[in-house]
């Protein structure tokens, strides 16, 4: 049994030693005043031992594991030995004096220790320390830096009381002589694994009282996880996700409208006086986007924006730091509630930010899962509860829990697992049934209906010719989608490239906000260009007044001359109504004003959802041509037969399902539409309009998010469009990098010191040898900067480090080389290639042909590949 010596200020090397079984005793040297930083990094990375299922094993089978002793540099050797009749082990390689101040200690120069007997142990110690005190002082805790000062023979005497308690409780007849080295390639991955996992707590056996009522106790407490996990862990975790963000949902709405109210109230309050008006009015929703931008990015980076683009591009494969962070969820929570609180002013909405927050608490969740169950992080159900979580973030804002599924699965994942597809269903229907159960106990609503009820009939919803009209509102949201993708992508990539905005964006966001802010709500004003708009109606009363199945042309004839100078909740049309102008007049300059409108507030820093913006501007398109064919057919199309007025609430719905279809490309949103109005009568020629205006959209413009992947630069990988025949001739040789590093397994190293410094490539081929190139497997970038710090030695003159490191261990002997299980051919299809890419989220592969490795394939060659499948006068 062999103690090791590390030094101080490396932590990880002592904590690396710990894991090896092959050492009992570990004494941590170092300087007192470094020690306290020490041992609380070494028990950080110790604590989670409890956590992992090899832990358990191991303290199941009482496995004996090292013990952790610090001793401080004055001489430790003259101490410890004065206690016993031989010296605790050889002079240690360095004194207090000559110990080096940089670098890592060689093995191969370090001083063979010797360890006593254990009978010679328990002589000298029990002679020594009387029982009871002794272990009184051990058994409450024996953890931190040892201080060898006044105190120097206590404080040794009780850590090597400590060690004779591990021994006694150690098997007779263990080796004393174990290996020091384990051998082989196998053998190493293990004792790598080892490494990662196996933590032991060295107070973990001191004090340990009432036995029999801890075995009692742990027992019911293993029967109670046996039966709550008999069904499966995910029903419990989809089940928290649901409840946690309706019940953040529910309690953002309500703050949102008391802080709106607030706003309406204000600017009724300050009297006839237009200055005072103008400033309540401006000031506000000023005052809101300048606190949501500082607070949320004082907090993180991750906060500003939508979410969604980030999230499709984390499940492809791309591990961006920090995005899911749970220490993010607050900023974006009280940054979007500032947001909301702006109201129509600055025309967002909250999905896609509620989208991040469930992605958030799905991630944390899904962390839970893994200490509480043992096990591994896996990639694989990480995305299962991030798709979830996307569910779950629709559904808790519509109370949409079908669509919620469907909507994740079209937007944010590029391959969905049919697997998955009750979690999101059991996750969103219990988000969705508790944010609508929270109404109905806050007195809101008497029972459980849709969001944004609506009563259209449904004896004779629509006249068959009436389809023609829904086509051709399907054509009219297809062209304006593709007209607000492409202005909205080219102005966030403007405001990005502008010298001014960019510096900004850059240094003052809350700066640029309040800009923006002040020019929105000031042409909202509704003394001015705001009564045109219907701005004072908040986003709900946007979208329930545009629903509204009575045709607002016939109901302007009746109304008196004079507007209510308050909002008439039953009578929400009258904000679209105006002495001067007819209800065309208001419905176009509602949508000219608030194209431009909110392509300019999506430039803004701040967490904001553009969903809902859309879905009440496609609204309003269809809200104008259903106004305009019951002026074309007051009694219906049809002159046979009983009358049938035209139903302008039906084109709204449609309107607003085609114009969101098309620009987030997905049809799911026809769905939504009906869940959140419970409106099924016009099921037909909604789906005919939304899928003409996806089909013009698709083929003309990418969606909204991933316009804003293109612009924000994501490392996401482009669909190929099924217009695309092309992508099964090209072919893997014809875009594959041919200029590439490969590793010899025999590579010395110099040779992998200059391939890490010359490269920076994360992931390296490694061949039998220069000549044959045969493909053997595949080593991190992180693996290697491990060996190489691992042979660094700076208290080595530099002629006789360069010979010993030149002479030393090769990359087979020194690292532990990854089997590749997945290798492209010469001949694979591009499409091929990008379906393995999606599906298993590869990062790079490479290619080999009768073994030999003549190609590598990363994301960047895929993406360039598929651009130049789309646009071939740009790639050529």
């Amino acid at each position: 049994m062999a103690p090791i010596f590390s030094k101080t200020g490396d932590s990880s090397a002592v904590a690396t030693h710990l894991l090896s079984p092959h050492f009992n005793l570990v004494f941590g040297c170092g300087n007192n005043n470094v020690f306290r930083g020490e041992v609380a990094d070494i028990h950080r990375k110790l604590v989670l031992f409890r956590t992992r299922p090899c832990g358990r094993q191991l303290r199941r089978e009482k496995t004996r594991l090292p013990l952790l002793v610090f001793v401080a540099w004055d001489a430790p050797n003259q101490m410890l030995g004065s206690l016993c009749e031989k010296p605790l082990c050889a002079p240690l390689p360095f004194t207090s004096a000559t110990r080096p101040r940089a670098g890592r200690i060689s093995r191969s120069r370090m001083v063979e220790p010797v360890c006593p007997s254990f009978q010679e142990w328990e002589r000298c110690l029990l002679g020594s320390v009387p029982w009871p005190r002794a272990l009184q002082a051990v058994g409450g805790g024996l953890w931190g830096p040892v201080h060898l000062g006044a105190r120097k023979q206590t404080a040794c005497i009780l850590l090597l009381l400590a060690l004779v308690q591990r021994f006694h409780s150690q098997p007779r007849g263990m080796a004393a002589d174990r290996p020091q080295r384990v051998r082989g390639e196998k053998e190493r991955e293990e004792n790598k694994e080892d490494e990662e996992t196996n933590v032991f707590l060295p107070w973990e056996d001191n004090w340990r009282p009432w036995p029999k009522a801890r075995r009692k106790v742990h027992g019911c407490l293993e029967c109670l996880k046996q039966q709550l996990f008999r069904v499966g862990d995910d029903w419990y975790y989809l089940f928290t996700l649901g409840v946690i963000m309706a019940l953040v949902s529910f309690a953002m709405d309500f703050t949102v409208s008391r802080v709106a109210s607030a706003h309406l109230w204000l600017y009724q309050e300050v009297g006839d006086y237009p200055v005072l008006k103008f400033l309540s009015w401006t000031m506000y929703p000023v005052a809101l986007s300048a606190f949501s931008t500082g607070f949320a990015q004082s907090i993180t980076q991750h906060a500003g924006g939508s979410g969604i683009p980030e999230l499709k591009t984390i499940l492809t494969g791309v591990i961006l730091e920090e995005y899911l962070a749970i220490e993010n969820f607050g900023a974006k929570v009280v940054g979007l509630t500032c947001t909301l609180a702006c109201g129509s002013t600055l025309f967002l909405g909250k999905v896609g930010p509620f989208v991040h927050l469930s992605s958030m608490i799905a991630a944390y969740l899904g962390k839970i899962r893994t200490s509480v169950s043992g096990e591994y992080e896996n990639k694989s159900k990480q995305n299962e509860m991030l798709v979830a979580g996307a569910a779950v973030g629709v559904a808790t804002v519509f109370g949409a829990p079908i669509s919620g599924v469907l909507f994740s699965i079209e937007v944010v994942s590029s391959h969905f697992a049919v697997r998955d597809y009750w979690r999101g269903f059991f996750s969103a229907t219990c988000g969705a049934f508790m944010f609508r159960l929270l109404a109905v106990f806050n007195s809101e609503q008497e029972t459980i209906t849709a969001l944004f009820k609506t009563s259209f009939k449904i004896d004779f919803p629509f006249d068959l010719p009436e389809t023609i009209f829904f086509t051709f509102l399907g054509v009219i949201c297809g062209v304006l989608s593709c007209a607000y993708l492409f202005c909205q992508r080219w102005f966030l990539g403007y405001v990005r490239r502008n010298r001014f905005t960019a510096r900004l964006l850059a240094t003052e966001k809350p700066l640029y906000s309040v800009l923006v802010a002040f020019l929105l709500s000031s042409i909202t004003f509704p003394l001015s260009l705001g009564q045109f708009m219907a701005s004072r109606l908040s986003m709900k009363e946007l979208l329930t007044s545009l629903l509204d199945n009575h045709t607002w042309s016939v109901l302007s004839q009746n109304v008196s001359l004079d507007r209510p100078p308050q909002v008439d909740p039953l009578n929400l049309w009258q904000e679209w109504w105006h002495p001067d102008i007819s209800i065309f007049g208001t419905l176009s300059v509602f949508l000219v004003m608030k194209f431009w409108m909110l392509v300019l507030a999506t430039t803004m820093p701040m967490p904001a959802g553009y969903f809902m913006p859309i879905f009440i501007y496609g609204a309003a398109i269809g809200r104008l041509v259903g106004e305009a064919t019951a002026l074309l057919f007051p009694v219906g199309i049809t002159a046979e037969g009983p009358p049938s007025p035209i139903i302008p609430g039906a084109y709204a719905l449609a309107g607003a399902a085609a114009f969101s279809g098309s620009v987030t490309h997905s049809l799911s949103t026809a769905l939504l539409a009906f869940e959140m109005t419970g409106q099924i009568a016009h099921i037909l020629p909604v789906l005919l309009a939304v899928l003409v205006a996806n089909a013009i959209a698709q083929k003309f413009q990418p969606s909204f998010y991933d316009g804003t992947i293109i612009v924000k630069k994501l490392p996401y990988l482009p669909r190929i469009r099924s217009r695309d025949i092309e992508s099964y001739r090209v072919i893997t040789q014809e875009f594959m990098n041919t200029d590439f590093v490969i590793l010899s397994q025999e590579a010395t190293f110099h040779d992998i010191l200059q391939v890490v410094t010359m490269t920076d490539d994360q992931e390296y081929p490694v061949v039998d040898n220069a000549e044959s190139q045969m493909l053997l497997g595949a080593i991190q970038r992180s693996r290697l900067i491990q060996f190489l710090q691992s042979h660094e030695d700076s208290s080595l003159p530099q002629e006789e480090l360069g010979k010993e490191l030149l002479s030393g261990q090769t990359l087979k002997e020194g690292c532990t080389i990854s089997p590749v299980t997945l290798q492209l051919s010469p001949w694979t299809s591009l499409h091929q290639a990008h379906n393995l890419f999606e599906m298993l989220n590869l990062q790079r592969a490479f290619v080999t042909q009768l073994g030999k490795v003549v190609g590598i394939v990363t994301r960047r060659e895929l993406r360039k590949a598929i651009e130049e499948l789309a646009n071939p006068k740009a790639g050529g």
